[in-house]
């Protein structure tokens, strides 16, 4: 699941790991999300979190409605945008046009300015995640964390990550019925039917 809204996101400023709270909206859709969650009536093994306060505080919410416990996992970050965080898309075209002409060409392995490539973001996210063991488990991540995942599942890492989109709070279901290192199908990805209007919070 993707954390709620920040007003990074909101003002389209490129976040990474700088540590952005939610915005009162990314609270609300938190709060849809746990609703949603609780009334699929199943039982969660565990609550992994990303420690960055925007991912952990909406796992705070869904943990208080589902009566979990969240563990964080660092490794659960968005990738590390470097000198990118903080800047606008204009901004990051008018003053990086070299990054993001290798980011083009070759979008894994192009490094953020002083901060990751790609492709160590899917290597943290998929330590991660063949650790798991069995179970039915909730994972509060970021978009490029999740996008990750889901392409390391479809064996498509050649794939340009950024044409997945992936709304604040989505969820994406990931099936490993053989555990994680013997492979896996994507169910669904970025399902955000608790955001729209006519779904209702009160029950």
């Amino acid at each position: 699941m993707r954390h709620g809204v920040t007003a990074h996101n909101q003002e389209g400023i490129w976040q990474g790991q700088r540590d952005v709270p939610l915005a009162p909206e990314g609270r609300t859709q938190a709060r849809r999300l746990a609703e949603r969650l609780a009334r699929l009536g199943l039982t969660w093994t565990t609550l992994y979190a990303s420690d960055l306060s925007r991912a952990a505080e909406t796992a705070q919410i869904v943990a208080d409605r589902l009566g979990l416990a969240v563990r964080s996992d660092r490794r659960l970050r968005e990738v590390c945008v470097g000198e990118l965080a903080g800047l606008t898309r204009d901004q990051v075209l008018a003053r990086f046009g070299d990054y993001v002409a290798r980011s083009q060409e070759d979008p894994w392995n192009a490094r953020f300015p002083e901060g990751e490539t790609l492709a160590e973001l899917y290597d943290r996210v998929w330590v991660f995640l063949n650790e798991l063991g069995d179970g039915r488990h909730l994972v509060v991540s970021h978009g490029g964390a999740i996008r990750a995942a889901v392409l390391g599942v479809l064996e498509a890492k050649s794939a340009v990550p950024w044409h997945i989109r992936l709304e604040n709070t989505s969820i994406t279901r990931l099936h490993f019925p053989e555990g994680v290192r013997g492979g896996g199908f994507v169910h669904s990805v970025g399902d955000a039917a608790h955001l729209e209007a006519g779904w209702d919070l009160g029950g």
